[in-house]
């Protein structure tokens, strides 16, 4: 089997504005690309850009796009991890488009198995329950959006934070009053705090109750994780210092975190999440499986993987229920509630539309 050629395009997601301590976001920056092969196998591909967390942006996953999918062409799909030490070879980095790349070649492998992608990778079927995200508000807009998802049948809910140290405690504070005491609460940062304001924050907010804390500090403060770690009762989980398994092996010998999330935006896909998988769980780590702003088709790539990773035990796959304004997607993951759940489906078993696709820019190589 060799890869033939490979359709990219620009796959804007017009969404709810959505604000972190990073920035806002308006729309997701999403590349989608379709590798096609010599036997009529296709595989599909999804990355979506966060430029203030990754460094990339829509436009340089493009460029990217056009230079690995000519860099691929004429090799067989099946090799994957030769294929994406092709990429590798070519550039470091990049992961966010690689993990496109990486997703196409998972796909074709298990449609050429003739199984669906979590059964190509060693899982089973089994409850995956997502949170929900608040973005960054007012604190009375943010109790006032955790009392909405509660009376919506909500269990978990990921709070953002890491502006002002003193109005995040105060949101936390007033979203844990609207949730009561059975919702879990977990936090996210996104670097927005120093280290002393970490060290405060996490202090001040033992008493809510708070499952764990992703990425509280900017990644040049990694070397205060450890010591972060060791004076907070409440759990941290590396977001943004984790891109790899060797940043995993790194941050876990020096007792930097309890726990770890995995996106494939920063490992660049699912052979990179493997081994950030297989590390956190060699040392007893658990980890979360996260996103950016993928639309279903990248969600279904998650929830496949996630299955397959018993080390995996929460989940924050919500960017569907976020604020897309749009869902040009066939098949995939579906939503009961805050259930997700897959079909049994060849490779991926999602696609999208057709005729969403004539209507976006894009380019064949």
């Amino acid at each position: 089997m060799k890869i033939t050629r490979t359709e990219i395009y620009r796959y804007s997601i017009p969404t709810e504005p959505f604000v972190i301590a990073t920035g806002t976001m308006h729309y997701a920056q999403n590349v989608l690309i379709r590798m096609h092969t010599s036997t009529g196998l296709t595989g599909i591909g999804e990355c979506s850009a966060f430029p203030m967390i990754v460094g990339e942006s829509q436009d340089t996953c493009l460029v990217m796009a056009k230079e690995f999918a000519g860099i691929l062409q004429g090799k067989n799909p099946l090799e994957i991890p030769d294929r994406m030490n092709d990429l590798l070879g070519y550039a470091a980095h990049n992961s966010t488009i690689k993990s496109a790349f990486d997703m196409a070649l998972f796909d074709i492998a298990s449609k050429q198995a003739r199984q669906p992608l979590y059964q190509y990778l060693g899982g089973s079927k089994h409850v995956v329950e997502t949170d929900m995200t608040i973005g960054i508000d007012t604190p009375e807009n943010m109790a006032a959006t955790a009392t909405v998802l509660k009376e919506k049948g909500c269990r978990i809910i990921k709070v953002k934070l890491g502006k002002e140290v003193h109005s995040d405690i105060e949101r936390v504070r007033q979203i844990r009053n609207a949730a009561g005491p059975e919702i879990a609460l977990r936090l996210d940062a996104n670097q927005g705090w120093s280290f002393d304001e970490a060290l405060f924050a996490l202090g001040a907010m033992e008493e809510f109750d708070i499952q764990f804390c992703e990425q509280p500090m900017r990644t040049w403060y990694d070397d205060k994780l450890p010591e972060l770690k060791a004076n907070s009762r409440i759990k941290i989980m590396a977001d943004e210092s984790c891109y790899n398994h060797h940043d995993a092996r790194k941050l876990i010998n020096s007792g930097a975190t309890d726990y770890l999330n995995i996106k494939f935006s920063k490992s660049g896909g699912i052979l990179e999440a493997q081994k950030i998988h297989e590390v956190a769980l060699q040392k007893g780590v658990k980890c979360m499986m996260g996103g950016m702003l993928e639309t279903r088709i990248g969600l279904s790539a998650a929830m496949h993987f996630a299955l397959s990773s018993p080390n995996i035990i929460f989940y924050d796959m919500d960017t569907y229920l976020l604020g897309h304004l749009i869902d040009p997607v066939i098949g995939g993951v579906s939503y009961n509630g805050y259930e997700i759940s897959i079909s049994d489906a060849h490779g991926i078993g999602a696609d999208a539309d057709p005729v969403f696709l004539k209507t976006l820019e894009h380019w064949l190589v």
